[in-house]
């Protein structure tokens, strides 16, 4: 699988950490993120992952910043893209499942890395469900699309 990362200052270290973890699972890893820990804007990164998800440049996106909630509201700007913050494997597991996340998130400054890796492989091990969640992930398309009806 072809896997995007992307990282604000405060997640490159853990962003390495990741990519390495992702490489050693046998994926191929797109970094997009900053390599530098001097202050930068997470929106770009944000972004860059976006668009490239939502191209179909690659299968999924990581991103981190300090939270991964600012990094996950700028993907989510991108048309096509599902960003999830997720602070536990669970929530990494549900948001494939139930929501089809093409992109997860999460903080460098609230998570660790062995928690990190744990909520990658259990979004990479995820598959989406369909059925009634396929309904309702069209739904938000229809939004996106400005055909939302109710």
């Amino acid at each position: 699988m072809k896997i995007a990362i992307g990282n604000d200052h405060a997640a490159v270290e853990l962003k390495f950490e990741i990519a390495s973890y992702l490489e050693e699972l046998g994926h191929e890893v797109v970094n997009y993120g900053t390599d530098e820990t001097q202050s930068c804007d997470y929106p770009v990164y944000g972004v860059k992952v976006g668009r490239a998800v939502a191209a179909g440049e690659v299968d999924c996106g990581v991103l981190i910043c300090g939270t991964g909630v600012g990094i996950s509201i700028a993907a989510n700007k991108v048309a096509g893209v599902r960003a999830a913050v997720c602070s536990d494997t669970a929530t990494a597991r549900l948001v494939k499942q139930h929501n089809n996340a093409n992109i997860i998130a999460f903080g460098a400054r609230i998570v660790g890395v062995e928690l990190a890796k744990d909520i990658v492989k259990a979004y990479l091990d995820a598959e989406f469900m369909g059925g009634r969640h396929g309904k309702r992930v069209d739904m938000i398309h229809e939004i996106e699309a400005d055909q939302f009806l109710c």
